[in-house]
């Protein structure tokens, strides 16, 4: 989650030097790391602890990364988790203690504490500028991770990614998505036999950006294991007076709609847009009455904890009556 004030993420990782000339000293530094006032990214390097705490923890990780980016010599760029979260990518309940650094570099290179570094070729235009760190290109970030994280996070990365591609304001680019998709095979293919490829190829013909969430994604994943048909997603209701109402799910094969229930809309302030929990929660309950009331089809919700694992979406589905097909 972003902090409150303006300015940007780099702006709160401080240096010792940085804190030095603006008044600390080294013992003040010791003790408000000691007492909790100050976190320490890694040695030199520090971030207020009360703006560390309200961060996703993709955005503590980034924190890393730039420490380790300012700290950084040499031709390494920032890879795999690292850089996915540089491209503000998802990376689903996955824990984030090093930064991935990758190379081209002939020789052998060591490791630290801290940061992992992997040698592998990097083509030019394999390599980016975000946020003024060179790290790996989108479509190279999304390659190296969907052959190693776990199926339910490699998902959630590759939809991301095609989102971002496709999502233009409320229009959906067809055109970028059929070229994203179609590189990203090819690269794919180019690989055959690397370590992971047969997971990247079903997970990028399996991805889908129209998934807003990556909570949205694991449900999709959960659905495929449970036997539903493939379910149409964002799918406009017409609403009272005119207006439309949209669902993550449509579950045609079980006449039935789902959503997954992220709990930011109720605890942020900002999406809220100046509603308290109670409108919020009453708006719901009636515009899931007009769709029940309008479509004839059962309407299930879930939350986090649901899709932990496919039978835990199945026994919550069955809950409501809605089966695969």
């Amino acid at each position: 989650m972003p902090t409150s004030t303006s300015l940007t993420l780099g702006d709160h990782v401080r240096s010792r030097a940085d804190l030095l000339n603006n008044g600390w000293t080294d013992r003040g530094i010791a003790m408000a790391v000691r007492v909790g006032e100050l976190h320490q990214i890694r040695r030199g390097w520090f971030i207020d602890a009360r703006e560390r705490a309200v961060l996703w923890e993709e955005e503590k990780h980034r924190a890393h990364v730039i420490a380790v980016a300012r700290d950084a010599q040499g031709a390494a760029v920032m890879s795999h988790s690292s850089s996915a979260v540089l491209w503000r990518l998802p990376l689903w309940q996955m824990r984030l203690v090093r930064v991935h650094m990758t190379t081209d570099a002939p020789h052998r290179i060591s490791s630290s504490p801290d940061v992992r570094r992997h040698v592998s070729r990097l083509p030019p235009d394999d390599v980016a500028l975000v946020d003024g760190i060179r790290c790996t290109s989108l479509e190279r970030t999304v390659f190296d991770l969907i052959r190693g994280l776990p199926l339910v996070a490699a998902v959630a990365v590759a939809d991301a990614a095609e989102r971002q591609m496709g999502e233009r304001g409320w229009e959906w680019d067809l055109d970028a998505v059929t070229s994203w998709r179609r590189n990203l095979a090819v690269r794919i293919d180019a690989a055959t036999g690397a370590r992971g490829i047969r997971q990247a190829r079903w997970v990028s013909q399996f991805a889908d950006g129209r998934s807003q969430s990556p909570g949205e994604s694991v449900s999709r994943l959960q659905l495929y294991r449970l036997g539903f048909d493939a379910p149409e997603l964002q799918v406009e209701v017409a609403g009272p007076a005119g207006s439309s109402y949209f669902v993550d799910f449509g579950m045609r094969d079980a006449r039935a709609f789902g959503e997954f229930d992220g709990k930011a809309k109720y605890l942020d302030a900002a999406m809220r847009e100046g509603k308290s929990v109670e409108q919020i929660l009453l708006e719901e309950k009636q515009r899931e009455d007009w769709i029940r009331g309008t479509t004839q089809w059962r309407l299930a919700r879930w939350e986090t904890r649901h899709i932990a694992t496919a039978n835990a979406l199945g026994e919550r589905l069955a809950a409501f009556g809605i089966r695969p097909g």
